[in-house]
């Protein structure tokens, strides 16, 4: 594939599908004719590039392509998975029986129905700008706007570093059944990292920007303004004090803390989890798991949020999924092997990493809707706690909802007003009982950074967000009485 320099040309790029789907229709009769009940095609072809500052140097500078086709076979209840970097008809065709032939080492004796592939709606890519169009030396001088942003933000910044991310997917899903459908995801990413040395020792600050969007993104999020912010919160925290340590109200900043609701609650209402008895919230759709208000959705259709996608990797529609609507459990997330054998429909939530991967259930944006408080009034009515800006990564046991979370940026709260900044610290409880612990919503809703969700040895993009929160109760691990 050439690279383009304006979207018209990158319009009949992504015109031209993955494999040709003379091809494809053949390859998915070869995997029935070997013995499979159904079959799928997926085919990706990824480009990705990113660009590093470290202390004022290009430290990296890395661009890749990937492209292949996984087929994936059933037979009653097994699966059978090949992939291969051979596109041609006839290295499909030996995809396709191998994957075949895991599913089931005898060929069947009878037939199996295939339904018409049709055409396929061949996605376009649906920014303004192709970052690929772009060349390096503009990425670098952004990254070095960051860097003299940075130091120049306060005398204490030693360490600045900078980088820039994007990447463009195609996708093509097909199988048996009918479904054909592409589409073609293009995001970008830039981050900023800053390092404050003082009395208090070496702190760090960071603020990352990432949405599915091309070049367009720095019309909107100036990178000078992100390396103040990054320069910023690293500066306030060499005042910090150290964290109290204890049982204590918690209220989370919009956008601040959605991690902790992906992690602690998102993974247990995912529908493999939840079959394999490894989901607190298995078995409990029409029961109350959170307080009165709380709404948790999942959202593949929220463009253009980091998370957002047009298809799932199994070629469904993404969708608006309530999970939870005000504190009861209305359903989880479903992918298609596991709708089939419960008779529901896909949620579109079937993700995988790349096209070497089995699909799974997997989140896209995860949040908890607005509620209909102030913000500035759940300050003013905690007299005592913790005030967290930015929440960073953890561990959780999906089958118990037992987490752990890092504070990156935390602050206490005295008498209803935010005070002085506080040493990293973490916040330990359960998802569960802190969707039953929340006791204030505010209004002013906000998605968080863009982020990599792992499960399983796969990453795939995500969002998550939630406005303004209070939890009347989080132990926090921090060293102060």
């Amino acid at each position: 594939m050439t690279r383009t320099s304006d979207t018209t040309a990158a319009a009949e790029i992504a015109a031209e599908p993955l494999v040709d789907l003379d091809i494809v229709d053949a390859t998915l009769r070869a995997a029935l004719d070997a013995g499979g009940e159904w079959a799928e095609l997926f085919a990706e072809d990824r480009d990705s590039a990113s660009v590093v500052l470290d202390e004022g140097r290009v430290e990296e500078m890395n661009s890749g392509r990937d492209r292949g086709v996984g087929i994936r076979v059933t037979a009653g209840e097994v699966t059978g998975y090949a992939h291969t970097s051979d596109l041609s008809a006839q290295g499909l065709a030996e995809a396709a029986r191998t994957a075949a032939a895991v599913a089931t080492r005898q060929p069947r004796g009878g037939t199996v129905d295939m339904m018409s592939l049709g055409g396929v709606a061949l996605a376009e890519p649906r920014v303004a700008v192709l970052p690929a169009s772009i060349g390096a030396e503009r990425k670098v001088a952004l990254l070095r706007t960051a860097d003299d942003a940075a130091r120049s933000a306060h005398e204490a910044i030693t360490q600045v570093t900078a980088r820039y991310g994007e990447s463009r997917r195609r996708i093509l899903v097909a199988n048996t059944h009918g479904v054909c459908a592409a589409d073609d995801q293009v995001r970008t990413l830039f981050s900023v990292g800053c390092v404050a040395s003082g009395d208090g020792g070496l702190q760090t600050g960071r603020e990352t920007v990432g949405y599915t969007v091309g070049w367009e993104l720095f019309d909107d999020h100036d990178p000078a303004e992100l390396a103040e912010r990054a320069a910023q919160r690293a500066v306030t925290k060499l005042a910090a004090r150290p964290a109290p340590s204890g049982e204590v109200p918690v209220v989370i900043a919009r956008g601040g803390g959605g991690v902790l609701f992906h992690e602690a609650c998102g993974h247990g209402l995912e529908a493999d989890l939840v079959r394999k008895g490894a989901s607190v919230f298995a078995d409990r759709v029409g029961s109350q798991v959170a307080a009165s208000g709380v709404t948790l959705v999942d959202d593949g259709t929220m463009g253009p949020e980091w998370g957002a996608l047009a298809i799932d990797d199994e070629g469904h529609p993404t969708q608006r999924n309530e999970l939870i609507s005000d504190g009861v459990l209305t359903d989880y997330m479903w992918d298609w092997l596991r709708s089939r054998d419960e008779g529901r429909v896909p949620s579109g939530n079937g993700r995988r990493q790349s096209y070497t991967h089995l699909p799974m259930v997997r989140m896209t944006n995860t949040f908890v809707t607005n509620g209909d408080i102030d913000p500035a009034d759940i300050i003013a009515d905690t007299p005592w706690g913790v005030y967290v800006a930015h929440l960073g990564g953890g561990q959780v046991n999906t089958a118990t909802g037992d987490f752990v979370f890092g504070m990156t940026e935390s602050y206490l709260i005295e008498d209803g007003v935010i005070t002085e900044p506080l040493r990293e610290g973490n916040l330990i409880g359960n998802g569960p009982q802190v969707l039953l612990d929340i006791d204030a919503l505010g209004n002013d809703f906000a998605m968080g950074s863009p982020g990599t969700c792992g499960k399983d040895g796969q990453g795939v993009p995500v969002g998550d967000g939630q406005p303004t929160l209070r939890v009347r109760a989080l132990t926090v691990g921090g060293t102060a009485a």
